[in-house]
């Protein structure tokens, strides 16, 4: 059965297809032998001897789906040269191969997904399928209704414009404002430019809910692996069903 070798390795968890793409071109893949460094490159899945840094790609990878709630003052990341805290601190037999889907800043909190399912990864961060996210943010000053629809039409940040976002206004005071946004990019700091853009800081920022996963009664720092029927929904939702 020929495969792309990017897809491939996202399918055995090794890394997402962008991540498996830098792989290639970096010559740190070899199939049968040959290091493969072109990225359309196809191979038999079933009987070709594909080598990551050295070490052979085995087939039968137990894929991992966890889901952390982030708290404030951690990098989304699993390494950091300058020492400070990442997501590894809250998980710290985090197995090799498993990565966070998509991006919370520094000062956000929240719900993460973690997965070495390189596939799914892939489909839930590309814009083709909109996955939804919902947050709860604080913000200075009263926003008002124009600002509201202005947000809802989409902003340009980058010379780029947003995609349409749903905003409720869940309480209005001069001096503060909560909001309920759902947005379907993932742009980074997408949330935080956007009330930027009409005039309010956010003070803070919770995202309560990606591709349909909430935290519920999960506490901050804490994480659970996903259940059955919440890995059967991710992948009804990016067509891996």
């Amino acid at each position: 059965m020929n495969i792309r070798l990017n897809k491939y390795l996202a399918q055995r968890g090794i890394a997402s297809r962008r991540q498996a793409d830098r792989l290639i071109k970096e010559g740190r893949v070899a199939v049968n032998g040959r290091v493969v460094q072109d990225l359309g490159s196809k191979i038999d899945g079933e009987k070709d001897r594909v080598v990551v840094d050295g070490k052979k790609v085995r087939s039968g990878r137990e894929l991992v789906y966890l889901l952390l709630n982030k708290p404030k003052g951690f990098l989304v990341t699993l390494s950091d040269p300058l020492g400070r805290a990442t997501i590894r601190n809250l998980i710290p037999s985090l197995p090799d191969g498993i990565n966070p889907v998509g991006r919370l800043d520094k000062d956000s909190e929240g719900c993460l997904l973690l997965t070495n399912d390189g596939e799914m990864a892939f489909r839930l961060m590309h814009p083709r399928y909109e996955v939804p996210k919902i947050y709860i943010v604080r913000v200075e000053g009263k926003v008002t209704a124009l600002e509201i629809a202005k947000l809802e039409k989409g902003v340009f940040l980058e010379g780029r414009k947003t995609a349409p976002a749903r905003v409720a206004a869940l309480e209005s005071h001069p001096q503060m404002s909560v909001l309920r946004v759902e947005i379907h990019e993932g742009r980074k700091r997408e949330v935080r430019q956007m009330f930027e853009s009409v005039g309010h800081d956010v003070v803070r920022l919770k995202r309560m809910s990606f591709a349909g996963l909430r935290l519920e009664n999960l506490p901050a720092g804490k994480w659970r692996a996903l259940k059955k029927d919440e890995i059967r929904r991710l992948k009804h939702l990016v067509g891996l069903a």
